[in-house]
């Protein structure tokens, strides 16, 4: 759950509310990440392995870390589009991610790994962000007045950068995107494990759902529907990439009804209202059983 909102889609240029964007504070991930987690000594079985058997496994597992990482390298090679000054590379993100987490897994699945895809608007691809490269542009759409009113991150580059690196330091639970379009960034997300997210606290959630986060950044880009074509594209996506996840979910606010319209287009249903600690909140839901359907 964040504690602001922002638009993207973009029914209205001067609405800028699809999803919420940030990041839990400390106190809040740290309360998420002893959800199902024993603190109680007593149920502990103390095993000792023999040594040969603990140090045969170290020097399997320091192989195979060794080669998921090459791996990911490999795989990056060569990918990128020209944007701007410089090439685009996806190969950075790819290997960081392999090096945070034994065998190259994390709790979304290596979303970095997930590809462009197309949609009526053209090939999109969520990138994930490297704050060395990204950092200027998403702090300049933080301050666009229609933005900052939501998300609250208005101000110099630090205030940003604070907002991002507890998510990139993070273990996958919330991954900040790039929305690349034809080759130029357009769109920020934010795709995180909402059952994992302190949003669970407040509404009903279930295992796996994942949750967006969008605004879109360019003022011509809002108000012509390109917000909801999206995020239809980015649930299918997160439903074709994720297996176990039955649901993808948002919670704009409830006043901003064309962003309520925004996902009602893009194929989410309205579930519910529901009082978060900054607001009260539609809570939008695309069913992965229903997505033939709307």
């Amino acid at each position: 759950m964040s504690p602001t909102d922002a638009s993207a889609d973009a029914v209205s240029a001067a609405s800028t509310d699809i999803g919420t964007g940030a990041c839990p504070d400390a106190g809040e991930d740290s309360a998420a990440r002893g959800i199902g987690r024993s603190t109680d000594n007593e149920d502990t079985l103390d095993l000792r392995l023999p040594d040969e058997l603990v140090a045969l496994f170290k020097e399997g597992r320091s192989g195979a870390d060794a080669a998921t990482a090459d791996a990911a390298v490999g795989h990056g090679q060569g990918q990128g589009q020209g944007q701007g000054q410089g090439r685009w590379s996806w190969s950075d993100s790819t290997v960081q991610r392999a090096l945070r987490t034994p065998g190259g897994d994390d709790l979304l699945d290596g979303l970095a790994d997930w590809g462009p895809i197309a949609t009526p608007a053209g090939v999109f691809q969520l990138v994930p962000v490297r704050v060395e490269r990204d950092l200027a542009l998403v702090c300049r759409w933080m301050n666009d007045p229609a933005v900052a009113a939501f998300w609250e991150l208005a101000g110099p580059q630090n205030v940003t950068e604070d907002h991002l690196r507890p998510q990139l330091a993070g273990d996958g639970r919330s991954v900040p995107c790039l929305g690349v379009l034809e080759g130029t960034p357009m769109s920020y997300w934010e795709i995180y494990r909402a059952d994992l997210d302190p949003l669970a606290r407040h509404c009903p959630v279930k295992p796996h759902d994942t949750g967006i986060h969008l605004l879109i950044g360019a003022v011509t880009d809002r108000g012509r529907g390109l917000g909801s074509t999206l995020l239809r594209a980015v649930a299918d996506l997160v439903l074709d990439k994720r297996p176990a996840c039955a649901r993808v979910i948002a919670e704009p606010d409830l006043r901003n009804i064309p962003s309520v319209t925004a996902f009602l287009s893009a194929g989410f249903r309205f579930s519910a209202e529901v009082d978060l600690p900054d607001k009260r909140a539609a809570l939008m839901i695309r069913d992965r059983s229903l997505r033939d359907l709307l």
